[in-house]
């Protein structure tokens, strides 16, 4: 029985119990809409040590942060200690991209520490395992997402939407394709003169994800690669193709998410919310970014987080963060806070805007900020750390009633608070 199987007859898991409470939502409203395919908790049952966490309509957005190996640096010391980072700063969905070094080991060891969701692309397990990508047969794709769902992958990205006619249009673009899924995909395809074999064992694929419960993250895996490629032909073709498959894996009893952009203009956001909407029946959106303009290098964390805020306004679920190192290199420990921090105001600020009943911290800070309560406002924070590294850069003091921006004279509150007082004293 998966999460989805059983919201259809009407029973309530122990997780589903645990994310009503999470979200403050009702049961019954919850699991009907699981039913419906609205929202996902994605929590694979052997990924024992998981706290459930769900996506979806009417939920708080949640991030997803990225981490990860590559063939320059297979650290394993380093991919717990960004686990680690994750969860200290709130993250609540990691995904494992690791390319280089022994990935299983990799995989596992994330898997065991790591209290949140956890999801994978499963082809760069299998390409690891040849010389090539050219060099895999059919099945290996199989073997390799069963393999990762027996370790306790909660969810994976499946680009299951690349096919040969899809490849065509994405030869017209600026950028071409941009996701390492797609394009290895491509190679496959291009060499072997078939269409893709994620598409071709889509039914496979399925009956597995039912077996574990593991969620469909149906990928993007021709997500545009700059503004000028958003919202084109290739990306909405492909988008129309999850959409059927959507339904293939709901009849299937498998809980599905799909992967949005990218690189889009701040005024084709909402245009493409709608559309993945629509074409596919509002399963959760789940978005890279998306970056709003392409001249950010090195401060794509702030481009994506832009985007990611008007995204989620409009009814994104979730987003996966993008770090100041993105398109340049493999983010280390720095980067990655940044990459959180910065798509966990994203999330907020679009909760906020929702209407979703989360202002309260935000009214407590400010509370505590005029009262001059530099430690509650420190703890209220969303990198505390760095609140009180700023706050007693140059002025120690940590009970004096001004910053150093200011200092006693020209402090805006404390020169407010004597105006007020005087009034009490007339």
């Amino acid at each position: 029985m998966t999460q989805l199987s059983e919201a259809i007859s009407g029973n309530t898991t122990k997780e589903m119990e645990y994310v009503s409470k999470v979200e403050n939502i009702p049961l019954d409203f919850l699991r009907e809409n699981i039913a419906k395919g609205k929202i996902i908790i994605p929590v694979n049952k052997f990924h024992t040590n998981i706290k459930p966490v769900g996506i979806g309509y009417k939920l708080k957005t949640k991030i997803n942060a990225n981490i990860g190996s590559s063939p320059n640096s297979s650290c394993i010391e380093e991919e717990l200690n960004k686990v680690n980072l994750c969860i200290k700063y709130g993250a609540d969905f990691v995904m494992d991209l690791s390319t280089g070094g022994d990935l299983d080991t990799i995989r596992k060891a994330i898997i065991q520490n790591c209290p949140v969701p956890i999801g994978t692309v499963p082809i760069y397990g299998a390409v690891k395992q040849v010389n090539c990508v050219e060099d895999l047969k059919p099945e290996d794709f199989l073997d390799e997402i069963e393999k990762q769902a027996k370790q306790g992958v909660d969810f994976m990205t499946i680009h299951s939407g690349v096919t040969q006619s899809t490849i065509e249009l994405a030869k017209k673009r600026l950028a071409g394709v941009v996701s390492r899924g797609g394009s290895l995909l491509a190679k496959w395809m291009q060499y072997h003169k078939k269409e893709n074999p994620l598409l071709t064992q889509f039914d496979e694929i399925c009956d597995i994800f039912a077996k574990y419960d593991v969620a469909f993250s149906l990928g993007d895996g021709l997500r545009p690669g700059c503004i000028k490629d958003a919202t084109d032909q290739a990306q909405l073709a492909e988008l129309k193709k999850l959409g059927e498959q959507t339904k293939i894996a709901w009849e299937k009893d498998c809980q599905v998410m799909i992967e949005g952009p990218g690189h889009v203009p701040l005024h084709q956001i909402e245009k493409n919310v709608k559309l993945q909407q629509e074409l596919c029946h509002n399963a959760p959106f789940y978005v890279l970014g998306p970056l709003v303009t392409d001249i950010g290098a090195g401060y794509d964390h702030i481009t994506g987080a832009i985007g990611g805020a008007v995204a989620a306004m409009h009814g994104v679920s979730l987003l996966c963060y993008v770090t100041p190192s993105e398109h340049l290199g493999l983010p280390n420990l720095d980067d990655v806070r940044q990459g959180i921090i910065a798509f966990k105001i994203a999330a907020h600020a679009a909760d906020i805007a929702k209407g979703l009943d989360v202002q309260g911290v935000d009214d407590e800070l400010s509370a505590a900020r005029h009262n001059f309560d530099w430690e509650k406002h420190f703890k209220l924070s969303l990198d505390p750390d760095k609140a009180r590294e700023i706050r007693m850069r140059d002025i120690p003091g940590k009970d004096l009633n001004f910053c150093s921006m200011c200092g006693s004279k020209f402090c805006s509150i404390k020169n407010f608070k004597e105006v007020k007082d005087n009034d009490k004293k007339e």
